[in-house]
This record gives C-alpha cells, structure tokens and sequence, in this order.
C-alpha cells in the first residue's frame, strides 16, 4: 500500500509494534540508569523536535567516517517531510542513544537507517493527526512542506509540527502500520548532499575524540612490555616521580602508566621507563618464516560451512591453488585515544570505540562496579575499519582515571604502541580444488581455509580488554572462534553442483580481531583468483565464463557495467598493459560489487604499477550517492594498499612493524585512478556496502598481474618481486 493511500485510509494510530523482528542486538532488559529515552520501541528513542523548530535525531551507531550522520538525517527529513537543516544528530552514548550493540558489518543503513526511518514515519503520521483534528481537515486533505501542516486547498490554513506539540515529547510507539514514503516521491534519498562534518576536518578545527580538551586535563602514556605476555620485574619509579610536571605513576601487576600535568612530560617520562623497565618475556611463536605451514598442520576445530551434493562426472580439468594472505593492520592514521574521568561515584569515558554499550559492559566487569555508574560517550576518531586500539585505549584512560578521582584522564597510544598492540587482521590460507567437465563449465568445488578468530572484540568481557591481561588479579581471555568471520564469501555465488567449504581453526601467534570485511577479502582473492585459472583452463575469457555460471541478474548487471566501462570485450593484448576482473556480492547477501583493474608493467626496471581500478556497486537503495561511491573508493583504495604493500612482520622477540617504515601503506603518490558507478535501485531495500571493494579489488589486481606478465601470484603481498619476469 501507498502512504498517501494510506492516509487517505487511516484516521488512528495503532501502537504496538516491534521495531527489530530479526533479532537485533538490542537489550531492552539492559537499561542504563542514565538512558533518557528508554525503551527503542518508541518515536521519542529515535527522534525528538523542541519548541525552536530543531529535530534531534538519535543513533546507537557510530561515525566512523563512513557518513552515517548525513545519511541518517536524510533518511529522517525525507519522512518527515522538513529541510535537512533542521536536523541534529546524536550519536552512540550510553547516556542519550539507543542501544544498537556494534557498527560492523556494514549494517548502519539496514539496522538504525531503517529504525529511524520507520520512527520518523510513525512520527509523521502521528503529527497529521493531530493536524487534522486542530485544521478540522481530514489528512487526506492535508500536505506538509518543511514541517509545516499545510490544507492543500489554501496552504494559508496550517499549523507546524512544532506549535502541535508545544514542547511536548511524542508519546507514541513505534507500530509498524505507518508505511514510508514512496520510493518515487523521494526528494532527498538518492542524492548527494554533502556532509557537514567535513569542514571541521579540513580547517583543523576539532572534530575527533584527539581534539577533545576538558578543564584539569591531564595526561597519561602506558608503558607496554617489548613482546605478548611478558611481565616486569622493575622500573626506575624515583627517577621519574623526580621529573617536573609528573604527577603519579600507576603499577598494578604488569600494567604501568605514567601521569602528567602536560602531555610532552608524559611523553619524556614513557620513553625512560620504556628503555630503563625490565621484562621477563617469552618467545613468539612459530616464526613467521613456518607460519603457514604451521597453520596447515594445526589440529583445530573444523566446522562444515556448506556442502552441496550433485553431478560431477565427464571432468575434464581438475585444479588445485593454495592461497595465503598475511596478518594486516588496521594502520589507523590517528592513534588510538580516550578520555576517563572518575567522579562522583560515576565514570564518563570519552571514545572511538565501535560499540559503546559492549564497552561499558566490559569497562564495568574490569572495575567490578555496576553497569549504571558509566557513561560511555562517542565520538569519532580519525581511522577504524574494524576492531583497533579504541576499546583498549578507554580501559587505559579508565583504569588510570579511577586511581585519581575528580580528574579528567587522556591517554593516547603511541605509534609503536598502535603498531605493536592493536588486534589484527587474521592471516588466512585458503586451499581450492575445482573441476571443469566437458561442457567448459564447472563441476565441482572444495575449499579448505584456515584462519585465526576474526572477533576478540570486548563484547562485556573485560577480559578480551588488553589491559585486562596485566592487571592482577589477571582475566584470561577467551579464544574466539571461526564462525561467521572466517568463512565470510568463501562460498562461491557460482552455479557449482557440488561444492563443499571447510573452516579449520588455527591458534596463531599475534593477538586478531575484526579487520574491515574479515575473512573475504582473503576469501575472495582466493576464489576470485582461482576462477580465472579456471576460465584458463578451460580457455574462455573470464568474463563470459562468470557469466555462464551466473543466474543473477544484479549480478550480472555490476559485471556489464564494468567490463562496457573498460572496453572489456574489445580489448586487445598490449606488452605493456594488464586487464583483471572480480565480482562478490558481500557476505553473499549484502552489496554487489565488480570492479576491473588496470596495471602497466615496466619489464626493463621488472616492476608494475595499478594504473587504474574501475568498480560497479549495486548497494540497492542509495541514500547519499556521493557518500556510498565515497566509501567504495576509500574500499578499494585499502584494499590495494593491503594487496600491494602490507604485512605485519614479527620475530621471537615481538612485532618488528612497529613504524610507517616497517608498515608501509600505500601514498599518494601510488593511488591509481578510480572511478565507481553506483547503480541506484531506489525501490529495492538497502544493502550493506562499507566492505563490498576489499575482496573483489586483491582479486582484480592479481588477475591483472597475471594477464599481463604470465604470473600468477598466490601469495599476499603483491610484489613485483613475485613477478616471473
């Protein structure tokens, strides 16, 4: 039904309604004490509008650079039928937002985007109401501009939201019954209005949790042990507590910290306690020359993702491709920081953290106080793209900060610290094997892959906190498992009639977590890769053999666009030039993406370089589009730097990548052009889209290599040193 049909159709509102039937991460028997809006069942959780004429907009979800909050407010004023300006937001705090667990998995839009959506409707319907019993017109009768209740007939009999409401909260809940607005009388979905953030950002002016100055702030460094699991045995106390300007030192087990009145005097004094502490410390292992073979032999447990039984005869080709990718960073640009401040019997913590009420769950288990003595508030950092250092840096403020009551703490990592501590990517190995009948077509796939956990996030365990792992008493952290993460897009989208996907467990020296699109973008340069060595195989182009296994057409649709983008199918073979082609759907149920990478090669100076990538998205309803090419872009340009420079290196003695030396991202200089074409479907739900590149974008690029020198690369990192030339 239409929503103008509707109102025609309707003279109350209905209220009872859930607002997340599919099990959301919602707890509504968790309430913070300090929580002003209760229950998510109801407008006045989402939305609020006061006597001036302003909206407040409340979100559970972060910002985490992807845009959330441009795309939320549009979202809202579509609805509410009010310009954009009008629109405040509110983001993930404990003490004013709903609880909506993690912003991961590409889920903002689905998840709090359609929350709000849903909200501001049941909010519009509702004011309607109200503004056809004081206009004594029906609502059928009735239109609005910019929160303005207008009769059609004679706009000058009207009445707006906000004389309606007189200050009063909307006291209704969420039913269900009130339909959005039609796709085709959008105005502002489906448009790229620029984000208000963004000029904070380039004038300098503050912006991130690192800006944030409290009155009495002071400052505090940790000082980390030189490898995993070593513990100290001393530390030159008098000689810093004689240093001007420091104002305590804090040892509790093996975790150390150093106070300051200023932020350089914490600095001086956590460089002399780095080089003057004495650890007792142990081996890491196994060194990273035997990691992969350690990892293929490691008795873990293995868990069956998905089998498929059918057809396999007349084989003609079978293959067989072992694929590695390394440990990676999160290589956030800004070091992780926070702010604590114990007082008055309550904690405020100020941080990037993805999920600000898992982390109060887990800030309260570390103290042993209860949850409704914190408040934890976000704000944004300058770089995530998945589980970093942020939930470990607001244990540090927090532990530091309820040593000193009354003063407001902040900590921030250093480089080495942010290098060496942060939770990693996992490294993967992934073994196909596949067959190709007579017919040209494929028969039969089996993936085997390996991989270490792709979530340690706190999740109300303090003891996945790292601070947690110093402290006496000691918390032992829990090894999380391979479900879900690991195995994500290991199943080919491919019409395959027997195929089987096997997850094995591995254990692995270095502390892993979540990494932007977890375990596919291994997975996808795998199966991606090993497509193509199909399709040669079989001697098809890669395209038309995709093509042939493909039924749908959403998918088909990002390969056409892309491969007509680079005159795919008229291509001719140049010495100089390589042509790759990827396609994923992420998470096999989220955005579809297809890209196609350009590489030239230099085969006198045995180098290549990435001249160009070009990407088709299909992420279903776009809400901003300038916003959603943004974060594709941003996708393929990490995913390329992953490919093609990064690798945590380590010894026995702890991480060697402890610089921007050491770990190398990708510069200016090399990013290649891009260009995306969003395929806008405003009728269609929408679809997860923040990781859709970082698969399909390693796969492209080795496929590339391969087209234009002979070699195919199995290995990560793409090095021309690989190269066969």
């Amino acid at each position: 039904m239409k929503r103008k049909t509707f109102l025609k159709q309707t003279s109350s509102l209905l209220i009872s309604f859930n607002l997340f039937p599919l099990g959301s991460c919602f707890d509504t028997g968790n309430n913070n004490g300090l929580n002003l809006h209760g229950d998510p069942n109801t407008i006045n959780a989402w939305l609020q509008l006061n006597r001036q004429g302003k909206i407040t907009l409340f979100t559970g979800k972060m910002e985490l650079g992807q845009g959330i909050r441009i795309a939320l407010k549009q979202i809202a004023a579509e609805e509410l039928d009010v310009d954009i300006k009008r629109i405040n937001i509110i983001i993930a705090d404990t003490g004013q937002t709903p609880d909506e667990g993690y912003t991961v998995g590409s889920g903002s839009i689905e998840g709090s985007g359609m929350a709000i959506r849903q909200a501001a409707a049941e909010a519009r319907l509702l004011l309607l109401e109200q503004a056809s019993q004081k206009l004594q017109r029906s609502i059928r009768e009735l239109q609005v501009k910019d929160g303005v209740v207008q009769f059609i007939n004679d706009p000058t009999i009207s009445v707006s939201y906000w004389e309606l409401l007189k200050g009063r909260a909307l006291n209704g809940k969420i039913t269900g019954n009130a339909p959005p607005k039609d796709a085709r009388e959008y105005q502002l979905i489906g448009t790229s209005i620029p984000r208000d953030d963004i000029v904070n950002m380039v004038t300098g002016q503050s912006a991130y949790v690192h800006d944030i100055r409290l009155p009495g702030m002071i400052h505090a460094r940790v000082v980390r042990p030189p490898s995993y699991g070593a513990e100290l045995r001393s530390f030159p106390k008098s000689k810093i507590m004689a240093m001007d300007g420091v104002i305590d030192i804090i040892k509790n087990g093996s975790f150390l910290a150093v106070v300051a009145q200023e932020e350089y005097t914490a600095i001086k004094a956590w460089n002399i306690l780095r080089k003057e502490s004495t650890w007792n410390t142990k081996r890491l292992l196994p060194l990273q020359a035997n990691l992969f073979d350690d990892m293929l032999h490691y008795k873990g447990k293995q868990q069956i993702v998905e089998e498929i039984s059918g057809n396999q005869q007349n084989m003609m080709h079978q293959h067989e491709a072992l694929y590695k990718s390394p440990y990676h960073m999160h290589a956030s640009i800004g070091p992780s920081c926070a702010l604590a401040k114990w007082e008055s019997d309550q904690l405020t913590v100020w941080t990037h953290s993805q999920g600000v009420y898992p982390l109060r769950k887990s800030l309260a288990g570390l103290l042993n106080i209860p949850e409704q003595k914190i408040r934890v508030i976000g704000v944004p950092g300058a770089g995530c793209y998945g589980h970093n250092g942020a939930d470990d840096v607001a244990a540090d403020a927090t532990l530091i900060a309820y040593h000193l009551p009354g003063k407001a703490v902040r900590v921030q990592w250093m480089r080495e610290d942010e290098h060496m501590w942060e939770p990693y990517g996992s490294a993967m190995a992934i073994k196909i094997k596949g067959s190709i009948n007579n017919n040209g077509k494929m028969s039969a796939w089996h993936t085997d892959l390996w991989s270490d956990t792709h979530s340690t996030r706190p999740g109300g365990k303090a003891s996945h906190l790292l601070a947690a792992q110093y402290v006496e008493p000691k918390l032992t952290m829990e090894q999380g498992d391979i479900s879900g993460g690991a195995s994500r897009n290991a199943l080919p989208l491919y019409n395959i009639p027997t195929m089987k996907v096997v997850a094995h467990a591995y254990q692995g020296p270095l502390r892993t977590s979540a990494l932007r699109s977890l375990g596919a973008y291994a997975n996808i340069f795998a199966l991606e890769s090993f497509i193509d060595e199909l399709a040669f195989l079989a001697q098809r182009d890669p395209l038309h053999f995709r093509i042939d296994h493909i039924n749908d057409p959403r998918a088909l649709e990002v390969l056409r666009i892309v491969t007509e983008k680079t005159a795919w199918s008229t291509r001719t073979k140049k010495q100089d030039t390589g042509l790759g082609l990827a396609f994923a759907q992420y998470k096999n149920r989220a955005a579809y993406f297809a890209v196609v990478a350009e590489i030239t090669i230099d085969k006198a100076k045995k180098e290549f370089k990435v001249k160009k990538l070009t990407g088709a998205i299909d992420a279903g309803q776009a809400i901003n589009i300038d916003g959603l090419k943004n974060q594709t872009e941003g996708g393929m340009i990490q995913s390329a730097s992953w490919s093609l420079f990064e690798q945590v290196d380590y010894s026995d003695e702890g991480v060697s990548s402890n610089t921007w030396d050491s770990y190398p991202i990708m510069r200016f200089t090399a990013i290649p052009d891009i260009e995306v074409v969003v395929i806008n479907r405003p009728t269609e739900k929408p679809l997860g889209a923040g990781e859709a590149a970082q698969g399909p974008t390693v796969a492209a690029i080795a496929n590339a290599i391969f087209a234009a020198t002979g070699t195919r690369i199995r290995d990560l990192p793409l090095s021309s040193k690989k190269v066969n030339w």
